[in-house]
């Protein structure tokens, strides 16, 4: 299994159902929190050319905003 980045930002309900979700399935994850670290920032902008939170990197896979299904879907998870 690849690595998992989950970066948020403070105040975003949807970074904090998605760091849940990922928990209640067993995966671990590095949260980069954008508002608290400007190198995590300026990845997220210049690497994943994103502008938005939360953002997931696995692998090669980048989901931008909150899509529980394609989270679903790159994960294998199938309730």
């Amino acid at each position: 299994m690849n690595d998992i980045i989950v970066y948020t930002q403070n105040d975003c309900p949807p970074c904090q159902i998605i760091k849940l979700f990922l928990k209640e399935f067993g995966f671990s994850y590095t949260e980069k929190n954008i508002t608290l670290d400007d190198k995590s920032k300026q990845e997220l902008t210049q690497n994943y050319n994103s502008y938005s939170t939360p953002t997931i990197v696995i692998g090669e896979e980048v989901i931008t905003g909150f899509d529980l299904e394609r989270l679903k879907k790159v994960l294998d998870i199938r309730e």
